[in-house]
């Protein structure tokens, strides 16, 4: 009796099991196609690139633009961000953010105007952290694209993402110093969304800070907001460092970040993100100011 009851315990569980297997399978089917979708955009280029103006407030001028690579939406990616949700986690990385880095600059002085060669506008390229400090980069391979593109790395703002990925902070600033002596800048994005961020600007000392959007989000309105905003303003003047806001969409954010000093900005209210790397426009009426130049003081010796 023992024996038939606990067959027919067994019996009992086998469609729960083949549910789970059926779950199973449909989530590896997934992750086959999505690793299949990622290797035709790599392999044929198919990701869309775009440029971000980005803006001294006070003078309305661009100084910069930054590379956004977006794939095509498709029903493996619905988003941008699960695209490169998943890219980060397959073992496609590294050749993933070689390929960006290449196109994103190759793009960018293919599709940049003679009046913006002369300029000498800045150009802000994504960067995984991990990317940087990898035993299969070759030392000197981006400095050797830039020459062939007539492109001078002092021109170049590597763009530090996915701020979790740094583990060592004092080995991977040395990482940073070995870029800095051949010329490139370096930016963190999304500072003022958390401790981690805050740690990153300490150990890090980027010459550009991007602060996180949803600290701009309507701080026109916001005492708390406007109170973060200061301290890491009074940070970055003390430690040498140029602020960036990002996110900014409405013409009330804009005026008070101005009255705030923040000296460069970006967002949708100054340009949206263009196939060309076009002069972004100032909504409200500049602050005018009189001195050094707009951004070629910012020294990458730190």
């Amino acid at each position: 009796m023992s024996k038939e009851w606990a067959l027919a315990q067994k019996i009992k569980q086998i469609p729960r099991y083949l549910q789970h297997l059926n779950v199973r399978l449909k989530g590896e089917l997934q992750e086959l196609g999505q690793l299949s979708a990622l290797l035709d955009i790599m392999n044929n280029e198919r990701l869309d690139t775009y440029f971000q103006p980005i803006l001294q407030l006070r003078s309305g001028l661009t100084v910069a633009h930054e590379v956004l690579n977006r794939p095509p939406s498709s029903v493996h990616f619905p988003t941008t961000e699960q695209f490169y949700e998943f890219a980060g986690r397959t073992d496609q990385m590294f050749r993933f953010e070689q390929n960006c880095r290449r196109m994103s600059l190759q793009r960018y002085m293919e599709r940049l105007s003679a009046e913006g060669r002369a300029s000498g506008t800045l150009v802000f390229v994504n960067v995984h952290p991990g990317m940087l400090n990898d035993s299969r980069h070759k030392s000197g391979e981006t400095l050797a694209l830039l020459q062939s593109l007539g492109l001078s790395p002092e021109r170049v703002v590597f763009e530090l993402t996915e701020r979790q990925a740094v583990q060592d902070y004092v080995g991977f600033e040395k990482v940073l110093s070995h870029y800095r002596e051949q010329g490139f800048r370096i930016a963190v994005d999304d500072a003022g969304s958390g401790y981690n961020s805050l740690k990153t600007l300490v150990y890090l000392k980027p010459e550009f800070i991007k602060l996180d959007k949803s600290l701009i989000r309507g701080i026109e309105c916001c005492r708390e907001q406007q109170e973060l905003l200061e301290l890491i303003r009074e940070y970055a003047a003390r430690s040498s460092t140029k602020v960036i806001a990002e996110g900014i969409e409405t013409a009330e954010e804009l005026k008070y970040l101005q009255r705030a000093g923040i000296e460069f900005g970006q967002g949708y209210a100054l340009g949206r993100p263009e196939q060309l790397p076009v002069q972004g426009r100032c909504p409200v009426e500049p602050i005018k100011a009189a001195g050094r130049g707009v951004y070629g003081y910012v020294s990458s010796n730190r």
